[in-house]
């Protein structure tokens, strides 16, 4: 008798849609199983043939945490470029890398997440390097390009399944997963949702990870914004995956939640899919799922469209489809093509800020002066890739100029640190066998978290001399002749181990104290000082070390020296992405660290011919009145000093924009818990200063005019056209830009926003016709008064030109639309977030679950303004839908109190509503004032005749 071929179950049947497919394999799974999907690493199935999957890689601006691959420039760089197609292509890059690293090695996930939509709203938040930009437009236009290289251009089977980063409104480190930012209606739909709706209905997006802090008082991760905005934007089934340890932090610091198992089920029924969660370790999460589940708080339904969710995503990858995918493993991994397209990004993501002398290109023949902290670095932030490739920017110029030409002095200050006994620190010679390197050459990762194999520091009679960096605050490295930094491991013995600050938490920084007749020195990691032992020397609670600095040669001679000799001084300064401003650390400060200052201006006074090349993850404030030019890049990856040579060299004529506004001062600045870009006139729609570079500014070594604007109106968008052409005697990209402004709007509006923008390459003499197609939507605004959009009639301002302030090409155009109207409050009342105008106030929650209320900022007085309001014929009551315990003083216009309701419930629960009423009599249209006093909450006002 033949024995049969079991039938192919449905899920396996690649004729069938996915929805067939996943409804099949649904039903196939236990509940068990089904559970045990909801974690990041979900288990294999074998029964059923299907293999464990993780959701997670990281790929913000290459594969990163797996070892080597191409590192392209920072996400804040190619931002820079606003070059969509240029990042189009990096994506698809690091998608086919994503793919061949995982053909030899199953941890590299293809659920990446990546990239981060976060408007760059303040320029202190130290995860700037990972956004885009602070204009939604042109962020989800670079996140789109993006997105769509890593899905691939397959129609069924996706080569990455991108995640967007972080929802939502997330700006700071400090305090990042308790602090709460109040986002108003407006702020929340013209800003902060626009960017992630923009690229999700782009359709390349396989979902969203919402961030560790709450807004308007409510954690993102039981945010009701899943439900109401993100899933009405597309018809894909989009994979919510939390922040790692965001759902344990519903309980332990947030205290939202008085159990895991409320906070899970809560966590779920919002959206959120997939719990990253106690590392590998998915038992914790399961248990709390299957406790939801025992108390009547989760269905089995509800665990079922997660993990339908998670399968789609999966499906989606062709993973059940292998002899289908069009996406097999290849070899596509540091080829030709890949690291010229990271030289060509690094490039682009050059922004020439300043070249008032015509100094810039340099000639073939100049004697160049090359110095500063980063002038030999190739610096690596958290999510990059391990360098198989690196260029320095001295590197850069040796290569470009010629090392005869080039000079180098870094301007670290070199010390000798002496004991209390006369010896000094040494550092003991390694042995080459010592030297581990990886694939390729490249210093492996694992170098960076720490070594003990090296011998610890000791003392001797004549002592190291160190290179001690200051990076500002205080903040120290030291480092050996041989390159490395002293780095502390989990022995607690110091050792000069590692080639980079790094790791989550940094074990190569340190702080001098002052103490009696030296300093002590702490080591900033751990919290303990270095003490000196016979044999070696550590950390430790006790016998701290105090040392006599010996300096041996500062920074500031060492660069003077080598500036005076030179035609032209070159100074790289920066920020080391592991050091005063990264992920869980804020900036306190746009001012340059006061190490950087004094090269500048010694390297300044020696040669007045000096440039600043400024080399951040983030804006500075520089005082840049005496340099004749400046530059700016993000850390460019493993191009980043041959693109900057070659800039300078006038190979290539640079044609970066900047992303962001750079300010001139810290007193520009709003708190960076203001989250209210319109009411604190943040970021360049809205900011009255002058800043120190605008949004959107950038110089080029070519000249371009612009002319003939045209514009007309048809089907539903308005379409716009002019020229631009290259008046320069040297081919080069002109990035032209299109805004729009309200002529006379009625409420406040953007002073001007971008609407629209190409980058085009152009030979000398060379015209383009540059067309936009621009939605009339495009021109509306979020009404609150009737809480949804509405586009003013009248006039709107069109500029065209190279930056946000450097305008070439103006005209208006009249735009039909809806009117104002006055607020219907007798209808609807006033849902206290839909305010025009606020003191003092704060966006809470209404209820755990879902809607917004207002409270005092700080629990004790604020004021709300609602502007005409119509109250009717008349009026003879008021009420307010309050909680807790203080008091609402109605007014109208700016008058005196017509009524006060009182909330009293001091100690009671903060959802439990009650509705409050006292009499008053007003009519016609009237602005609505409301004061608030005392730690209330106030959900809704009505009024009635």
């Amino acid at each position: 008798m033949t024995e049969q071929t079991p039938p192919t179950p449905p899920f396996r049947d690649q004729r069938l849609p996915f929805a067939k497919r996943i409804d099949d394999l649904l039903s196939r799974l236990t509940l068990d199983e089904k559970i045990g999907f909801l974690h990041q690493f979900t288990p294999a199935v074998e029964r059923l043939g299907v293999d464990a999957f993780r959701t997670g890689q990281e790929a913000l601006h290459g594969v990163a945490w797996m070892g080597p691959a191409t590192v392209f420039p920072q996400a804040v760089g190619l931002g820079a470029t606003w070059n969509t197609d240029l990042v189009r292509r990096v994506g698809e890059a690091v998608s086919k890398e994503t793919r061949a690293m995982r053909a030899r090695d199953d941890r590299v996930g293809l659920n990446v997440w990546s990239p981060t939509v976060n408007l760059l709203r303040h320029p202190l938040w130290g995860r700037n390097e990972e956004g885009y930009s602070e204009d939604p437009k042109l962020t989800s236009a670079i996140a789109t390009a993006y997105t769509r290289g890593l899905r691939g251009d397959h129609p069924t089977y996706w080569r990455t399944a991108p995640v967007l980063k972080h929802w939502l409104a997330h700006n700071n480190e400090t305090g990042r997963d308790v602090t709460s930012s109040s986002v108003r209606p407006r702020v929340l739909h013209e800003y902060d949702l626009r960017a992630f709706r923009e690229t999700v209905e782009a359709g390349a997006t396989a979902g969203v990870m919402p961030a560790y802090n709450l807004v308007n008082g409510r954690p993102n991760h039981v945010s009701p914004y899943l439900r109401e905005h993100l899933r009405t934007w597309t018809d894909d089934d989009l994979l919510v995956c939390s922040d790692a340890g965001a759902p344990s932090n519903l309980v332990d610091s947030e205290h939202y939640f008085d159990t895991h198992e409320e906070a899970t089920a809560a966590a779920l029924l919002a959206g959120v899919d997939s719990f990253t969660d106690h590392g590998t370790d998915s038992s914790k999460i399961t248990a709390r799922v299957r406790g939801a589940l025992d108390k009547g708080l989760l269905s089995e339904s509800d665990i079922d469209t997660a993990v339908r969710r998670q399968l789609s995503v999966r499906f989606r990858l062709g993973e059940f489809d292998p002899e289908y995918d069009p996406h097999a493993p290849t070899r596509d991994f540091d080829t030709p093509a890949h690291r010229a397209l990271a030289q060509e990004a690094a490039e682009q993501a050059v922004v020439l800020l300043k070249n008032s002398a015509g100094l810039l290109p340099l000639a073939p023949d100049t004697r160049i002066a090359v110095v500063g902290l980063l002038a030999d670095e190739c610096k690596l932030d958290w999510y990059s890739g391990s360098l198989i490739h690196r260029s320095t920017p001295l590197e850069g110029l040796y290569e470009r100029f010629g090392a005869e030409r080039v000079e180098f002095a870094e301007g670290v200050d070199r010390v000798l640190l002496r004991t209390g006994t006369g010896a000094f620190l040494y550092v003991p010679e390694a042995d080459a066998a010592d030297e581990v390197r990886g694939a390729e050459g490249a210093l492996d990762p694992a170098l960076l978290a720490g070594r003990t194999d090296l011998p610890p520091l000791t003392t001797d009679a004549t002592g190291t001399e160190f290179a001690l960096v200051d990076w500002g605050a205080g903040v120290l490295t030291l480092r050996a002749p041989d390159g490395r930094y002293l780095s502390v491991a989990e022995d607690g013995r110091v050792r000069a181990s590692a080639d980079q600050p790094g790791g989550w938490i940094v074990q190569e920084t340190f702080h001098l104290e002052p103490h009696e007749n030296g300093h002590l020195l702490r080591h900033i990691g751990t919290g303990r000082h270095v003490s000196v032992a016979a044999d070696d020397v550590r950390v430790a609670e006790e016998n701290p070390e105090i040392f006599e600095i010996v300096l041996v040669e500062r920074g500031e001679d060492a660069v003077a020296r080598v500036a005076a000799q030179a035609d032209v001084v070159l100074v790289v300064a920066g920020n080391d992405p592991h050091i005063n401003g990264r992920e869980t650390e804020d900036r306190t400060t746009l001012a340059l660290p006061a190490h950087q200052e004094r090269l500048l201006r010694a390297a300044s006074a020696a040669n007045p011919h000096t440039v600043l090349a400024l080399i951040s993850a983030y804006p500075y404030a520089v005082d840049h009145a005496s340099l004749p030019a400046m530059l700016w890049t993000s850390h460019g990856g493993q191009s980043a000093g041959t693109a900057l040579a070659r800039v300078l060299a006038g190979d290539v004529s640079p044609a970066g924009r900047l992303p962001q506004t750079w300010y001139a001062d810290d007193a520009d600045l709003p708190d960076l818990l203001d989250y209210d870009v319109i009411g604190s006139r943040q970021t360049y729609l809205y900011f009255e200063g002058t800043p120190l570079f605008p949004f959107g500014h950038g110089l080029s070594y070519a000249s371009f005019s612009y002319a003939g604007l045209k514009t007309r109106t048809a089907e539903g968008a308005l379409h716009v056209s002019f020229t631009v052409t290259n008046t320069g005697d040297m081919a080069a990209d002109e990035v032209a830009q299109l805004y729009a402004r309200a002529v006379d709007p009625a409420v406040p509006r953007p002073r001007r926003e971008l609407l629209a923008h190409r980058r085009v390459r152009l030979a000398p003499g060379e015209r383009a016709e540059l067309s936009f197609e621009v939605p009339l939507s495009a021109f509306g605004f979020w009404d609150v008064a009737r809480s949804g959009w509405r586009r003013e009639p009248g006039p709107y301002e069109l500029l065209a030109g190279a930056s946000s302030q450097d305008v070439r090409l103006r005209t208006t155009v009249l735009l039909d639309g809806e009117g104002s109207a006055p607020r219907p409050v007798l209808q609807r009342g006033l849902s206290a977030p839909d305010f025009d105008e606020q003191s003092g106030i704060a966006i809470v929650d209404r209820t755990r679950t879902s809607g917004d209320a207002v409270t005092p900022a700080q629990g004790r007085s604020g004021e709300l303004v609602y502007r005409d309001c119509d109250l009717g014929a008349g009026v003879t009551r008021v009420t307010a839908t309050v909680s807790g315990d203080g008091a609402v003083e109605v007014s109208l216009d700016g008058g005196p109190p017509l009524a006060v309701l009182t909330a009293e419930a001091p100690d009671g629960d903060p959802y439990d509503y009650s509705t409050r009423s006292a009499g008053i009599i007003a009519e016609g249209v009237r602005d609505v004032h409301l004061r608030l006093r005392g730690p209330l909450r106030l959900a809704h006002v009505g009024f009635s005749g």
